[in-house]
């Protein structure tokens, strides 16, 4: 157990008055984890399978902050990031585990810290926990989904957070390391608090998230350009492909309030399928009026990908976390099955007399 000394309470308890934003780690964790950085110099920071922007932007302004702390430090995924998050600064540094398998095991290996971020269990990193078995670096969490594993040596799990990149910011600012944050880190953080939150139309009624974005708009984030360059930039084989999906393969449950959307590897590859390019595609459904819950399945080379969204208290988590393999947070989940394209769907469907009690009880038409 890491002590901490009465420095670093008087720290603590400045933070408390001089910080708007909400304090999410004990005072315990804080010495904690500050001692675990003060004496780590190799570290790696890693995150979640199919990352997004949340996990991309929470590993690069971590790994900013890093890097004007002097640390040697690498951000690893499990595969390739979204090009729709190609102009975050550092992202050409992220090395990619399916492409570097033995680079990254040396990483692993030579570490003396990993940091965990937007993910709570080893499944959620595919075939990267392989290099998480021969690594005998301690490890620190940071995360907002439910239930937790118990892998990290430290855990700051907060599933009220709207994004990651909230949390991480909090923790930064808890930890005494706000001086640290520059233009950089906060593009980073914002991008990954507007993206968990469908640019903050769903989970993002905490009123703490403004007091963050009011903060780090002070640093000189253009936040209507990087909505521009996430949400509004496509490429026409990208059109093409979501104009495709939805005029295709589209099906409404009218009766059950539902909507999925399907691709399969043949169909993503007639378009020029690029990672990131489907991103949304899951929301579709959902602006019809009447429907509650929607579904997007892509046939990918091992597995069918699942991505879920929902209004209201219907839990499409419950879904994910019970049927494909996954979870997530109540209105955002996904996941993934191993089976066919056709078998996905079949499930989804047989699961409607099931899942009509999560429904509200208004009956606005479809």
């Amino acid at each position: 157990m890491f002590g901490v000394g009465f420095d670093d309470s008087i720290c603590y308890l400045c933070i408390l008055i001089l910080s708007m934003t909400p304090q999410v780690v004990d005072i315990k964790e804080v010495g904690e984890l500050k001692f675990l950085l003060s004496k780590s110099r190799n570290i790696v920071v890693t995150c979640h399978v199919s990352p997004d922007g949340d996990a991309i932007g929470a590993s690069l302004a971590l790994w900013h902050v890093f890097l004007l702390m002097g640390k040697r430090v690498t951000i690893v995924t499990p595969d390739q990031a979204p090009k729709s998050l190609s102009f975050l600064p550092g992202i050409k540094d992220i090395i990619p585990y399916s492409c570097y398998v033995g680079k990254v095991n040396r990483l692993f290996e030579d570490a003396d810290l990993i940091i965990c971020l937007d993910f709570n269990s080893l499944s959620r990193v595919d075939k990267l926990a392989e290099a998480f078995n021969i690594t005998k670096a301690q490890k620190v969490m940071i995360d907002h989904h439910l239930y937790p594993d118990n892998f990290a040596d430290i855990i700051i799990s907060q599933p009220k957070m709207s994004s990651t990149c909230i949390l991480l910011y909090c923790v930064l600012i808890q930890i005494g390391l706000k001086k640290y944050i520059n233009k950089d880190v906060a593009e980073c953080i914002y991008t990954g608090m507007m993206t968990d939150t469908g640019n903050f139309t769903y989970n993002s009624s905490d009123p703490n998230i403004y007091k963050v974005i009011s903060e780090l708009l002070e640093y000189g984030i253009a936040k209507d350009d990087i909505y521009t360059k996430v949400f509004n930039t496509n490429t026409e084989s990208r059109l093409r492909l979501n104009g495709y999906a939805i005029s295709h393969n589209m099906r409404i449950y009218k009766s059950h309030r539902a909507g999925i959307v399907t691709l399969s590897a043949e169909e993503l590859n007639k378009y020029n399928y690029q990672k990131g390019d489907t991103e949304g595609v899951v929301n579709i459904p959902l602006s019809i009026p009447g429907i509650e819950y929607s579904a997007f399945f892509r046939e990918d080379a091992e597995y069918i990908k699942v991505s879920m969204r929902s209004k209201g208290d219907f839990p499409v988590n419950t879904i994910c976390e019970k049927y494909y393999n996954g979870g997530g947070h109540k209105n955002a989940a996904g996941g993934e099955f191993f089976g066919t394209l056709e078998e996905a769907v079949a499930l989804f469907e047989s699961l409607f007399n099931e899942n009509d009690k999560y429904l509200s009880n208004e009956n606005e038409a479809v």
